[in-house]
């Protein structure tokens, strides 16, 4: 234990015993934010008619009222369905628009950085009016097609930001020597670039899908009927009653968003 006090903790050579109160900030934050979403869990499992914490009694009740309810599971197909062609779409494009960013290197390349930002920097709120003014013109209110368009517009940001971080990492001379020997430019962006960035890749697809499954407010302005995405049926059952159900939906949720989380970690981790 003390061998690990006197370890280095970086190349900056400073240890472990050093960077204590640092360990202890980082884990004062994590349980900050982790023990909201955790008091949920038990609380998806009590026999009460209420949210209740600690649950009274113990039931599965709430579960079976989610997986029973037509309209749930039509939602979470919803969603689903939503998450999975949001990645398909906003992954290749801003993986490209990264690309095309960072190879061009031109004066306005922090520009248009800026302008595929700025739909994580505007207030929700307002992106949704505008969506929905655009939609009401185009007929997508309501529709499969709509919402992906403005669940992408949302991750596209994301993906751009985390694929062009991969790539400032990544050596360029490798690809200039694939072309050099004959490749064309795609080509060698397929078999030599784009291997060696895929974890990036990988990570900027999963937060694709969770930026689409986990949205609610453009949701309760884009979608509806038998398009309703999971989350805004979640946001109209907690304004017009407390349904206990929706803690055994946000638990599902966790536990999906863990697994995906922890399978890019594993799948980092095998590449490196």
């Amino acid at each position: 234990m003390n061998g690990w006090f006197s370890r280095p903790a970086s190349e900056t050579q400073i240890s472990h015993g050093r960077r204590l109160w640092l360990y202890a900030v980082g884990g004062l934050v994590m349980l900050f934010l982790v023990i909201p979403s955790l008091i949920v869990i038990p609380m998806s499992f009590s026999d009460s008619q209420y949210l209740s914490f600690p649950p009274q009694a113990w039931s599965l009740r709430w579960y079976e009222n989610y997986f029973g309810s037509l309209e749930w599971m039509q939602a979470t197909w919803t969603s689903l369905k939503a998450g999975v062609l949001t990645m398909l779409l906003a992954t290749p494009l801003g993986t490209l628009a990264a690309y095309g960013l960072h190879v061009s290197r031109t004066r306005l390349g922090g520009l248009a950085m800026l302008v595929l930002a700025m739909p994580i920097m505007m207030p929700l709120i307002l992106i949704g009016i505008g969506v929905f003014n655009v939609y009401v013109q185009l007929g997508l209110l309501n529709t499969l097609p709509g919402v992906v368009i403005a669940h992408s517009m949302l991750a596209l940001p994301l993906v751009v930001l985390v694929v062009a971080s991969g790539l400032k990492s990544y050596d360029m001379n490798q690809e200039r020597a694939a072309c050099s020997l004959g490749a064309s430019r795609p080509r060698a962006f397929l078999l030599v670039t784009l291997p060696q960035i895929r974890f990036s890749v990988v990570t900027a697809a999963l937060l694709a899908f969770l930026t689409s499954f986990d949205e609610v407010i453009v949701a309760l302005f884009v979608s509806g009927g038998q398009n309703s995405t999971l989350t805004r049926n979640m946001f109209l059952a907690l304004r017009d009653q407390i349904d206990p159900t929706i803690a055994a939906i946000s638990t599902v949720m966790i536990v999906v968003t863990s697994v995906l989380l922890a399978l890019s970690q594993l799948f980092g981790r095998s590449d490196r």
